[in-house]
């Protein structure tokens, strides 16, 4: 016995492949999204699916070859809100535990930085 679908069927569709919901922010506010997400080491394709951003745009802007100024300074930007955020957060700890972390942290910043 087959199943048949019927044309009453109430289940939308599957989104394309890597995307989870449209896109409901302009231009502007993708580059954004991308340059912090890309900041936190979220990959394209998870960027593309949680926010919706078209995965060839994200691609493109972390390849350079849209907003090929703009992007870098505001990728730079958020590396350094982290990487703010994550001492302020080292505060916690105390000791040689504190400086340790504060040394990896400050590590990993550098190697992003040269980048």
């Amino acid at each position: 016995m087959t199943k048949q679908l019927s044309t009453a069927d109430p289940r939308t569709p599957s989104p394309p492949y890597g995307y989870s919901r449209e896109c409901q922010h302009n231009r502007e506010q993708q580059i954004h999204i991308v340059a912090e997400f890309h900041a936190h080491k979220i990959r394209p394709s998870r960027i593309a699916y949680r926010v919706g951003i078209d995965i060839a745009f994200i691609e493109a802007l972390i390849a350079g070859e849209e907003e090929a100024e703009w992007f870098p300074r505001l990728v730079a930007r958020y590396r350094r809100q982290r990487y703010q955020q994550r001492m302020r957060d080292s505060d916690r700890r105390r000791g040689v535990s504190r400086y340790e972390q504060q040394q990896r942290i400050e590590r990993e910043f550098r190697r992003e930085v040269d980048l």
